[in-house]
């Protein structure tokens, strides 16, 4: 693979961004590998997390303009451009960006595409597509309006400014900001939790949370209840609890 290095340690899978001669800018080749690699995976019930990441100077600094630079409007419409990363977006695995450096426009969207990001302390978030007389196209308007708010998102959106770690991880970009050569070690250890529990509950967790997300308070404490009931019916229900009156560690299956 050109774009990608992929790395396995039992249920986590790394995927770090390869593209260095281009700050790790986001092709749709790049897409296409990323894809390619994990689809399958997603299906594989022995992993438990993927694990984003790029190098120590940069996670990506944005979608590749040179590739869309001479397309015309049609040509973007056509061939629906961008919208296979709703794609990677979809998959049930939970997903971790591990952030060192710049993750700028199509890099910020991609790492707001995942259920946590670990940042560096020298990290670098914006979506400064407006400098090139466009709006972010990844989900920028709209993920990053839901994840901290209408206030900094216009702020961030209209000025094309960047933000460091501490205030990513202030207005609820980032989940946690660790010093910088303990970004990929701290996600590994995450993932690795992750992935140590049962499958059924945490691809349920994961639904729920989203759901917070798109629908009213009532609906989602609901949904939340029925599919907290419906867990009733895994044997992971059943060992967990087990394990925790017995006092030792559960054995999860997936089951």
């Amino acid at each position: 693979m050109d774009n990608l290095k992929i790395e396995r340690d039992g249920a986590v899978v790394t995927v770090r961004l390869h593209r260095p001669h281009v700050l790790n800018a986001l092709s749709g080749d790049l897409l296409a590998e990323l894809l390619d690699t994990l689809r399958p995976l997603d299906t594989d019930p022995e992993v438990g997390c993927f694990v984003v990441t790029g190098s120590e100077r940069v996670f990506a600094a944005g979608a590749d303009i040179k590739e869309m630079a001479g397309r015309t409007a049609a040509q973007m419409a056509a061939e629906d451009y961008f919208g296979a990363w709703e794609d990677f977006a979809a998959l049930r695995t939970p997903r971790i960006a591990a952030v060192n450096g710049f993750a700028l426009g199509g890099g910020c969207e991609l790492a707001m595409m995942c259920d946590l990001v670990i940042a560096g302390e020298s990290a670098v978030f914006g979506q400064p597509e407006i400098k090139l007389g466009v709006i972010p196209g990844i989900g920028g308007t709209q993920r990053l309006t839901r994840l901290v708010g209408r206030a900094k998102a216009m702020d961030l959106v209209l000025t094309g400014r960047t933000m460091d770690a501490r205030e990513a991880g202030g207005c609820g970009l980032v989940s946690r900001v660790v010093p910088d050569d303990r970004v990929l070690p701290e996600a590994l250890e995450a993932a690795a939790t992750i992935a140590s529990y049962g499958r059924a509950a945490v691809t349920a967790a994961r639904e729920c949370v989203d759901r917070a997300l798109e629908t009213g308070l009532r609906d989602g404490i609901l949904f939340e209840r029925r599919v907290f009931h419906a867990l009733f019916a895994t044997d992971d229900q059943k060992e967990g609890m087990a394990a925790f009156l017995e006092k030792r560690r559960p054995r999860f299956t997936g089951r």
